[in-house]
C-alpha cells in the first residue's frame, strides 16, 4: 500500500482521505506504517587512528554514490535481525554475528515518487567467516571510515545510529 492511497486496495472505492482511512464502502481500515529493516554496523580498531566502521558506496537508488551500511529491507514476515544477517551476506558475501542492538530509528526512505516511513534497526556486528565480496547491483565499493569523524551517509538514520555507536563502544565506568 502507498502512503498516498486514493483507493482501496480491497474494493478499489475511492477513499475519502489519504491513509490513516477507512473505507467508506467495505470499512477496509488503512494505516501507514514503517517499514521495518535490519543494518549492521561493523567496527574495527585501526591502530592509532582510533575505531573505523565499514560502509558501502550505494549503486541504487535512492543516494547512488553515497557511503551506506549493509543492510535492508526486511522480507515478508522475517524478524530485523534475521534481515541484518541475510543482508551482510548478500551485499558483503560474509557471515556476521550480531552483537549488541545499537538501537531502532524512525527514518525516511524515498521510492517510486514517495517518501516512506521507515524503522530502521542497527547492530554491531561481527564477521565471523568469508572474504568481503561486492555485489555490483548493491555496491561499488567498500571502505574502512573514521567512526570519529564520519562523512555525511546515505540516510539521515545511519548518521544518527553511528554517532550512538561511539557510547556503545565505551567502557562502562562500573567495570561490567
Amino acid at each position: 500500500m502507498t502512503v498516498a492511497a486514493k483507493f482501496c486496495p480491497r474494493c478499489g472505492a475511492p477513499l475519502a482521505a489519504i491513509p490513516p482511512t477507512r473505507c467508506g464502502s467495505c470499512s477496509y481500515a488503512l494505516y501507514v506504517n514503517a517499514r521495518p529493516t535490519g543494518t549492521v554496523i561493523v567496527v574495527r580498531d585501526s591502530g592509532s587512528s582510533g575505531r573505523e566502521f565499514l560502509a558501502l558506496k550505494r549503486t541504487r537508488e535512492p543516494r547512488v554514490g553515497w557511503w551506506d551500511l549493509p543492510g535492508g529491507f526486511c522480507d515478508g514476515w522475517e524478524h530485523p535481525a534475521e534481515a541484518a544477517v541475510r543482508e551482510a551476506r548478500e551485499e558483503l558475501g560474509v557471515d556476521v554475528r550480531l552483537d549488541r542492538l545499537v538501537g531502532m530509528y524512525v527514518g525516511r526512505y524515498h521510492h517510486q515518487g514517495e517518501t516512506l516511513p521507515v524503522l530502521d534497526c542497527f547492530w554491531l556486528a561481527t564477521i565471523t567467516a568469508g572474504e568481503i565480496r561486492l555485489d555490483p547491483s548493491e555496491a561499488s565499493e567498500y571502505a574502512w571510515l573514521p567512526l570519529d569523524d564520519p562523512p555525511q551517509l546515505a540516510f539521515d538514520t545511519m548518521n544518527r545510529v553511528i554517532r550512538d555507536v561511539l557510547s556503545c563502544l565505551e567502557p562502562d565506568p562500573a567495570g561490567k
